[in-house]
């Protein structure tokens, strides 16, 4: 059985048929894939909770310059109450998963004291939970076709409003979602 190629730095694709009301309609953001399983950032569902809340709960005073209305996103329904910053540039946190040279994951409690002091990372994500999978199961969503993947671009992770971030990611291999069929198997 040949080994399949890491979807890291990857984003996944929700198909149109995908009827998970976790997943619908999302694209996530692939922080690691190995044969032992995947974790990923959904990055196009905002909550109705912001930064200013989480710096609030976590007893974090924001400074003067810092966007306390900054969403904070449904990262997915793995650990919901577990924050996780998803941010370019890496830095030196305590608690770190590089994806590339400039994008990592990051759990700690030292880059939301940075963040909320306004000396955090120039771009960063902010999500509840997080999207996971165990060995070979996201391979089997793919071929069952619940899944688009492609690479992922910093611009739509970080830049691009959310209600365009779906049909973007889609976009970049060349797929337009409104013309898909939701029949799987049949030509």
């Amino acid at each position: 059985m040949t080994e399949t190629p890491s979807l890291r730095n990857h984003f996944l694709i929700a198909m149109p048929a995908l009827a998970d009301p976790n997943f619908a309609h999302t694209v996530t953001y692939i922080c690691e894939h190995n044969p032992e399983g995947a974790l990923g950032i959904v990055i196009n569902r905002p909550m109705d909770i912001s930064l200013g809340d989480v710096l609030n709960h976590m007893k974090i005073q924001p400074g003067e310059h810092v966007d306390t209305a900054v969403p904070v996103y449904t990262g997915g329904p793995v650990q919901p109450e577990r924050g996780f910053v998803l941010h370019q540039p890496t830095g030196a946190w305590t608690s770190s998963l590089p994806i590339t040279d400039d994008i990592a994951l990051t759990t700690s409690r030292d880059i939301m004291t940075a963040i909320g002091h306004g000396e955090g990372p120039r771009q960063f994500l902010l999500a509840l939970g997080y999207a996971g999978w165990g060995a070979g199961q996201l391979e089997q969503e793919i071929i069952d076709n619940a899944w688009l993947s492609g690479p992922a671009d910093p611009a739509i992770l970080f830049d691009l409003p959310v209600e365009e971030r779906w049909a973007a990611a889609a976009a970049l291999i060349g797929v337009d979602l409104t013309l898909l069929s939701s029949e799987t198997g049949h030509a």
